[in-house]
Formats: structure tokens, sequence, C-alpha cells
């Protein structure tokens, strides 16, 4: 049968959208209960149509205080991790040092290890160190382990490097610093990049390792959580609207400008 036939040729493409359907799906309900207006605490069953929550997004208290703590925990570990993941990506692929191996092996283990471990190592960690648990002990803990994510990104990258163009730029008699400037950080910058966005992403929605060593300090994932005991607001649902749309426009301007520096190089 010619129907037959057709799913078969395209049996990829048909299971591809059908799995991008299934992890879409939670936003798109995200998006719908956004405009919501329910009658009681629980934003669980549509009501009605609205736009309040749009218009006040901060309605509700501590809300966008704690947004705005997790958007700064988010930006520092970020700028932490990026900073040293990267020296020690370019250190593990460039030279060769004793325990290496092992170092490589370490590498991966906040990665396999399960979160409520780490967490609860962290703590005790800073307990027996005396520190008082905030934003520099979560944030600590966010670097530590978005590190591992960040080498393994920028690594990866600095593997598939050709180490000719480097050998050529300093033929040319650039020195140590303008190669590396010029020659070994562009080509580095996308594995850099990604290791940057997965960081921020992982520590913007970090709960278990956040919630051992938070003290009294509230992130969004913890001020969402705590929401859900008592009530969920509308406008949690919004900053969550908000924040996929952004994401989802900073994809499609990557896309565009890589697209069009693949056209300009073949002109």
């Amino acid at each position: 049968m010619p129907v037959l036939r057709w799913i078969r040729r395209n049996l990829v493409v048909i299971a591809g959208l059908l799995t991008l359907a299934y992890m879409i799906l939670p936003n798109i309900v995200v998006m719908v209960f956004s405009f919501n207006k329910p009658k009681g605490r629980f934003n669980y069953s549509w009501q009605q149509f609205s736009l309040e929550a749009w218009k006040d997004p901060c309605g509700v208290a501590d809300l966008c205080g704690s947004l705005s703590l997790s958007l700064q925990i988010a930006f520092w570990a970020t700028l932490g991790a990026t900073a040293l993941g990267t020296m020690i990506a370019f250190a593990l692929v460039r030279y060769r040092f004793r325990a290496r191996g092992a170092i490589n092996s370490l590498i991966f283990l906040p990665m396999a290890m399960p979160e409520v471990v780490m967490a609860a190592s962290l703590l005790t960690l800073f307990l027996n160190m005396g520190a008082q648990l905030g934003f520099w002990t979560v944030l600590i803990a966010h670097i530590m382990f978005c590190l591992s994510f960040v080498v393994t990104a920028v690594k990866a990258r600095v593997m598939s490097m050709d180490p000719r163009l480097e050998e050529a730029a300093r033929d040319l008699y650039a020195g140590p610093v303008r190669t590396f400037v010029r020659v070994t950080l562009p080509i580095a910058a996308p594995g850099i990049a990604a290791g940057a966005l997965l960081a921020f992403a992982l520590s913007f929605d970090d709960f278990i390792i956040t919630n051992f060593n938070a003290g009294s300090t509230v992130t969004f994932p913890m001020f969402v959580w705590g929401s859900a005991q008592r009530g969920t607001p509308v406008q949690i649902n919004v900053i969550g609207t908000a924040m996929f749309v952004i994401a989802v426009l900073m994809v499609l301007v990557g896309q565009l400008i890589a697209s069009r520096r693949k056209s300009n190089a073949r002109n």
C-alpha cells in the first residue's frame, strides 16, 4: 500500500517528530496555563482565559526576588565553571603529566554521581569548615558540579582542532598570546559557548544540591517547590513560558548566524 511505503520511507522522521512533540508537550501545557485564571489556589485545571498574570508577573511575593537570585547564581557559576573548565580541558588535551588518566576519570564523577550524594557531601564539607550556608555555599556547589560538563564540552572541541593552524600562525611570527587569541580561541569558541550554556541551564534549574546547601536562601526552583505545597500561582507559568521562549529565540538566532557564516564562507 502507498501509505505503508510512505511510512517506511519516513519512519525516522516520524519518530523524531513524535519524540520532539513528547518533549515539548510539558512546555505547551505551561504556556496554556499561564493564561488561566484559576478559581482556587491550584492552577491545575482550566477555568478562564486571562492576561492578569502576564500584566503583573511579580505579583506573588518573593517570586521575582528568587528569580533574580537564581539568575545571579547561574551567571557567576557559569562564569567560574567556564573559566576553570576551559583551562582544565586545554591542560588535559595539550599536556602530558602524571595522574592525567586519573584526572580524566574523576572529571566524569560529578556527572555520574547521584545529586543527593553530592549534595550531602558538600553539606558535610561546609558544616565541618564552619561555613554559613547561603549564597556563597550555593555558588561554590554550583561551580563544582557544572565544572565537569564544561570540561567535557570544551575538551571535545579542543581534541578536534587541527594543530597545523596554530603551527601556521607561529610560522608567520605570531607570538603565543596572539596565536591563542586570533586562532585557538575562535576555533574553541563553539565548545566553550556550549559548555557555558549547559552550565547556566544546570545551575539555574538545580534543586537538590541547592536545597541541601542554601540555608535560608530561596532560589527560583526552591520557590516553585514551596509554592506547589500550598498552591501554584499562575505567575510561575508566566516566568516558565518567558524563559522557554527566550531559550528558543536564542537557539534560532544562533542557527541563523551559523547559516549566514556558512553562506558567506562559500561565497
